[in-house]
């Protein structure tokens, strides 16, 4: 991609950084800096266009979390956002989930649009699970969720439309079920090491309902989060707010001291039980001939609130750093001056790096200096930056710098895909 035609541009600092101010969209280091580097754009409260950086920023994300979850036995699917309301008034959650966005069709009919979907896989799985040779089984989707939440804050951290993974699991006995939520709390930290919050990331105990003692939070710290969470200063076992109170000794280790943290969730897991298996008739027929309810667990990470967790976690005083695994781009490669000699090996370097499939965002522009170019590539933050100048090539060589490091150091041309693709 050449710079000079991308459709988006960075923006001057948001007013909340040059006045002091705090507002709503600005009160979180992710809304500012992705906003200013043009990769969202808030079209209202709670609700962003994904420009070009960011798009290819939530694929990235996507294909983490898709290579996981297929690697643990997940299949994909794709469930409708438009829902009966039928469905919603099966579960009774018609009436009882405040977040749930109702729409009205032709005639009388009414509709939801989907925040979860568990109304929707439950009928699904029943047209496919008549015996015990059909299960244990998982699948999962990306899809846009719909929360009509009272207040809209923080970017993309808490949105009123998002992308999210759900995948829910089906299982013939509890113990199975069991086995199955211990192996996905493993394949979240692998995602979230992956996408580069792994280290502030921290399996936190919540409320788990009418089945289960507890379900758990992945909570990532950071001060733009509006969870509160309690961190055992013994075993580093995580308590979210709510369930605090009941547990004034650690549950794991027994210690009375916690560090309070603020943190946000990044993603959840949860036994439901048959919750959602009896108000559909989802039922197997056991080794005996037996009528059994399903078991069923669900495990949502939020892809779209991600991104912006990843930002919270990953940036410094001059803009954003992505992980190489999520980069919209592997390298920036930055053209200076008019030189003939610069352009002709810029555009040949842009040239190499595409056939040998890295991926390069090429800095081409005529209008900018040397400094503005500098700034705006760390503001975008891919992860190495290599520059073509008049006094590199004077040394037959390039500049390269990687974002999340200060010295620069110059490499000899014929050198450079071979060392980004080492890296």
């Amino acid at each position: 991609m050449k710079q000079s035609q991308l459709f988006c541009k960075t923006n001057k600092p948001a007013l909340s950084r040059v006045e002091g101010n705090k507002s709503a969209e600005t009160e979180s280091v992710s809304a500012d800096l992705l906003a200013r580097a043009g990769f969202v754009d808030q079209l209202m409260a709670g609700v962003y266009t994904f420009l070009p950086l960011g798009f290819r920023v939530v694929k990235n994300i996507e294909n983490v979390v898709r290579k996981n979850m297929v690697d643990a036995g997940g299949q994909e699917i794709l469930m409708p956002v438009l829902q009966p309301k039928e469905n919603w008034t099966t579960t009774g959650r018609w009436n009882t989930l405040d977040v749930l966005f109702k729409v009205k069709g032709s005639g009388d009919k009414e509709y939801a649009l989907g925040p979860t979907h568990e109304e929707v896989v439950s009928p699904l799985a029943k047209k496919f699970v008549f015996s015990y040779k059909d299960l244990p089984f998982s699948v999962f989707q990306i899809q846009t969720k719909f929360r009509d939440e009272l207040r809209a804050k923080s970017g993309i951290l808490r949105t009123r439309e998002f992308l999210m993974k759900d995948l829910y699991s089906f299982h013939a006995s509890q113990e199975d079920l069991d086995k199955y939520y211990d192996k996905m709390i493993k394949v979240y930290f692998n995602i979230f090491k992956e996408l580069g919050i792994g280290k502030e990331t921290y399996l936190t105990l919540a409320s788990g309902g009418t089945f289960s003692r507890y379900s758990h939070e992945f909570q990532m710290l950071t001060e733009a989060g509006e969870d509160l969470i309690y961190i055992c200063n013994k075993c580093k076992t995580a308590i979210n707010k709510e369930i605090k109170a009941e547990n004034p000794a650690c549950p794991n280790c027994s210690s009375d001291s916690f560090q309070e943290k603020k943190a946000v969730e990044v993603g959840n897991i949860f036994k439901l039980g048959t919750k959602y298996a009896l108000p559909f008739d989802l039922k197997y027929k056991d080794q005996y001939g037996q009528d059994k309810p399903v078991i069923m667990g669900c495990y949502g990470i939020g892809i779209s609130r991600a991104m912006g967790a990843v930002v919270e976690a990953n940036h410094d005083e001059k803009g954003i750093v992505w992980p190489k695994e999520i980069a919209p781009f592997a390298v920036h490669l930055i053209g200076l001056g008019e030189d003939k000699k610069v352009k002709a090996t810029s555009q040949k370097i842009y040239q190499e790096l595409q056939k040998e499939n890295i991926q390069v965002l090429y800095d081409d522009r005529q209008d900018k200096s040397a400094g503005e170019k500098f700034a705006e590539a760390d503001l975008i933050g891919i992860p190495y930056r290599v520059i073509v100048s008049e006094k590199t090539l004077a040394k037959n060589s390039l500049e390269i710098k990687e974002r999340n490091k200060s010295a620069a150091k110059l490499i000899k041309v014929k050198d450079l895909i071979k060392l980004l693709k080492l890296k």
